[in-house]
């Protein structure tokens, strides 16, 4: 019972994140909010690091922790926020859960995985999913959304290659050294264009609130949670909290932004999940027994 009630915080938690940043991000700029968030959250989550006397092992694998923190934080976020200047945080969202999708298939051209029938029609019906949502959306031309739902793919498909890669040369590392290095990695990154982005005038104080809850909550908290569910749970179970994501993005989105949901939408979201689900392993056909 509090595994799941966990699993709906950081499921909700997370959602809030598109959310925070497309009400900040217009008034930051993009470069400037996501340095933000992954510095803050270094400062907090830096601590936990000397606790466990767990520091020395970022020096043993900088190289990995930098490239990592590229794939993992510095250019899916900066994707997402720039995303998200252009399409509605609920529609983000959704996109975002194509993520276990371009893990499987990055799985399958580089490691040589080997995939079900199940989870090959996943892929097709995710990618289904995200047609349907491109060809409501999608529009190419100056000021449309086209070119932020490409950029919103890309991110998931950074996560995707981040995820294999850690686990080819970081499978040894703690979770939460992964974590912390790869958000001082993409901070250090992000540090010259954040400066030469600054916007010209100071953000609200509402704004500084929101950047502020999307590094603690967002960012530190939730990966403290997620990693807390990974100990009791597993990786494979834990990772269902992608499938309420899109929940809460829609939700939040449409409570907060007055953002609009229409039925394409809602259909392609479900499509997306469904697919996902497959491609996981999430949700897998029963075998029909051999009769002689």
């Amino acid at each position: 019972m509090r595994t799941s009630l966990e699993l709906l915080i950081l499921a909700a938690v997370w959602g809030g994140s598109f959310l925070f940043i497309r009400y900040a991000a217009p008034e930051f700029g993009v470069f400037p909010i996501i340095w933000l968030r992954v510095a803050i959250s270094s400062l907090l989550l830096l601590p936990l690091l000397i606790w466990h006397k767990q520091v020395k092992l970022l020096w043993q694998h900088a190289g990995a922790m930098l490239l990592v923190g590229v794939l993992s934080a510095a250019i899916p976020f900066v994707l997402i926020a720039w995303s998200l200047l252009s399409i509605t945080a609920g529609l983000a969202s959704i996109l975002n859960a194509t993520t276990p999708i371009f893990t499987a298939l990055i799985g399958v051209w580089w490691l040589r995985d080997r995939l079900t029938g199940s989870q090959w029609l996943g892929l097709l019906i995710g990618f289904i999913g995200v047609i349907l949502l491109a060809l409501d959306k999608a529009d190419f031309k100056s000021g449309g959304s086209g070119w932020a739902i490409v950029a919103m793919l890309s991110a998931t498909l950074c996560y995707g290659v981040s995820t294999h890669f850690t686990k080819r040369y970081l499978a040894n590392v703690p979770p939460l050294v992964n974590t912390v290095g790869s958000q001082i990695s993409a901070a250090i990154v992000l540090t010259p264009l954040a400066y030469w982005s600054m916007p010209d005038h100071i953000p609200t104080l509402n704004a500084w609130g929101v950047v502020l809850l999307l590094a603690a909550l967002c960012t530190a908290f939730a990966y403290l949670i997620f990693f807390r569910l990974i100990a009791i749970l597993g990786a494979s179970k834990a990772v269902t909290v992608t499938f309420l994501i899109p929940v809460f993005g829609v939700l939040w989105g449409d409570l907060f932004l007055h953002e609009s949901v229409n039925a394409a939408m809602l259909i392609g979201g479900s499509i997306v999940v469904v697919g996902t689900s497959l491609a996981t392993g999430f949700i897998r056909f029963p075998r029909t027994p051999c009769t002689s």
